[in-house]
Order: structure tokens, then C-alpha cells, then sequence
């Protein structure tokens, strides 16, 4: 035990969970920094952690992989117009191409709030705060998930009323589900269906059960953010505002940056004169056509690119 002596502190000492910490400098989820911990990656002030169950303050250093864990910066978050075809992971062990592999790189390094699969689109929210996406994903933040659906054949109101009443499927509760009937063309519908609490490939397996196969699904709206004419492929950060009033986020106190030295590029997201800047919209993905329009949220900050730590497979069996 004489690590955890000697990181433990005082109650008058700022700490937190080392899981926590890693999750805030926006590196991994608290569970794959559980992960990388148990599989040794994870050293604080040059002893090799064995347990998550370790808690941290400012002063200690933390290292993943030998590399220095980066500092903690202000909580930011970005619409994605994610393409079909690419995988919502950091790394694909079919070697399919991933979300993060195409995103542009002045971003820092981010991870995503939920998932969306292989071949759904549409709106992705990233943050570099793994607190943030936790937060944001939980059900009981009670924002709702819109998607346009497009499904082989022609649905009926009474199978609306069914999504409204919740199912089960293979043992598995699905919440109540609030669909519309959108249009008829052909052999195919377009539906709007919105929920607050979203299962993995929810719902393919919902309009499968009711005897309709999905052939596109396009999520528009998480919450306040919308798609609107994000192109695909393309980034959009969020105002620090919306990310304050309607996330709950507190407002990130940053030291007073020191005057650049002439010739040198102002540190990421101050101005010359301590503002901040405001950034662009980059793409990173293939070009196509604009999804169905909406409200969006406009770009304060800029990107910049950073050192990253990169995952790579752990030691141990996966959970």
C-alpha cells in the first residue's frame, strides 16, 4: 500500500479519482482509463498504478504510456456530420475506416457523446471532456435523440401507438418511442421517430421487430444541438454560451496569457488581446448533399492540433 500513501492527500486538497482525471483531459472514457490501468499503462509520480481505486490531486504527475497526461483545458464540444460508412471508435479491428480518421487535424483530440453505426449518419456531438460526454449521455439529462428513418414498406398508425407504449425484444426494454409517419413513396416511408434513453442499434431492432427493415437513418437533432445544413464530414464547434445555459458547463477560468513573442502564432484560443477567437468550419469527411435543414450552433473557438496518446490494445481480456 505504500502507493496510495503516498498519493493520497489532505481533505483540504482538491482530488479526484484518477479515472476521472484522465476522462477530464479528454484522453478515454472513465472506463477505458479503468482499462488502461489495470493493463499497467498508468503511472502517478513514477509508480505503476494497479487499481483505479487511487485518488489524485493537481500536484501529482500522471503518465500514460510514459507520456505526460495533458492539462486539463475548458470543456469543448463540436457538431459532426457523420457519412455512412465509418466507425464511431478509435481504432476498427476489421480495419474500417473510423469516424476519428477523418476528422480534420487541427482538431484536438476528442471523443464522442454515444455512438452512431456503421451505416447511420448524421449528427455526432465531440468533446474533449470525457465528464462532459458522460453527462450528455446519461438518461437522466433527458434530452431527446431525433432520427429520420426511412424504412422498406408502409408503416401503419398502430404500430406508432406500439413504439409509444414501449416494447421488449429479446428480453430487452425499449422505452416509449415517439413516431410520426413523415411520407409514402413507392415501396418505401420516411418516419420521424425521437426518444430520450437510446440502446445500441435501437432502432433497427425496433422497426425490425415490427416487421420493417431501416434503410437509412439519419439522426438530426441530440437535445438543443441540431444537424440543420452541416455538410457532411464537416465540424462546427458550439458556443461556450449554450454550453453554460443549457449544459449546466461552468465557466472555465484561464490564466491571463502571456504576450506572444513577435513572429510567434497566439496560444489556442486567445487573441492578442485575450479573447477568444472565433473558428471556421472545417471538413474532414467526403463531400454530399445537406440534411434537412434546422437551428444550429455557431463556432467561438478555434482548433488547434496537439500531441495525442493514442489507445492501443490492453494486456488484459476484455471485460
Amino acid at each position: 500500500m505504500p502507493l496510495r500513501r503516498k498519493i493520497m492527500t489532505t481533505e483540504t486538497e482538491q482530488t479526484e479519482r484518477i479515472a476521472k482525471r484522465m476522462a477530464r483531459a479528454g484522453l478515454c472514457s472513465r472506463r477505458e482509463a479503468e482499462r488502461w490501468i489495470e493493463a499497467g499503462r498508468v503511472a502517478v509520480n513514477g509508480r505503476t498504478l494497479e487499481s483505479a481505486a487511487v485518488n489524485v490531486t493537481p500536484n501529482d504527475q500522471i503518465t500514460v504510456d510514459g507520456k505526460e497526461l495533458p492539462a486539463i483545458e475548458r470543456p469543448r464540444l463540436w457538431r459532426y456530420h457523420k457519412p455512412a460508412g465509418l466507425v464511431t471508435s478509435h481504432r476498427d479491428e476489421k480495419g474500417r475506416e473510423t469516424v476519428f480518421e477523418k476528422l480534420p487535424e487541427e482538431l484536438p483530440r476528442v471523443i464522442s457523446v454515444g455512438r452512431l453505426d456503421l451505416n447511420s449518419e448524421g449528427l455526432l456531438l465531440l468533446t474533449n471532456d470525457g465528464e462532459l460526454a458522460r453527462k450528455l449521455e446519461l438518461p437522466a439529462t433527458g434530452w431527446k435523440r431525433k432520427y429520420r428513418v426511412r424504412v422498406h414498406g408502409h408503416p401503419k398508425d398502430a404500430d406508432m401507438q406500439k413504439l409509444a407504449k414501449g416494447l421488449t425484444i429479446d428480453g430487452i426494454k425499449y422505452g416509449s418511442i415517439d413516431g410520426t409517419i413523415d411520407s409514402t413513396k413507392g415501396a418505401n416511408s420516411w418516419l420521424t421517430l425521437s426518444f430520450r434513453e437510446g440502446k445500441n442499434r435501437e432502432v433497427r431492432k425496433v422497426m425490425e421487430h415490427l416487421g420493417y427493415q431501416v434503410t437509412r437513418l439519419i439522426r438530426v437533432s441530440y437535445g438543443p444541438l441540431q444537424l440543420g445544413d452541416l455538410p457532411a464530414g464537416a465540424v462546427d464547434e458550439v458556443k461556450s454560451k449554450i454550453l453554460r445555459d443549457q449544459m449546466g458547463v461552468a465557466k472555465f477560468e484561464e490564466d491571463e496569457a502571456e504576450p506572444p513573442v513577435k513572429g510567434q502564432r497566439p496560444p489556442r484560443g486567445i487573441r492578442s488581446k485575450g479573447r477568444p477567437a472565433a473558428s471556421r468550419q472545417t471538413t474532414g469527411g467526403r463531400k454530399a448533399s445537406p440534411a434537412p435543414s434546422g437551428k444550429t450552433a455557431r463556432s467561438t473557438g478555434p482548433s488547434s492540433k496537439r500531441p495525442t496518446l493514442r489507445a492501443r490494445p490492453a494486456r488484459s481480456n476484455k471485460s
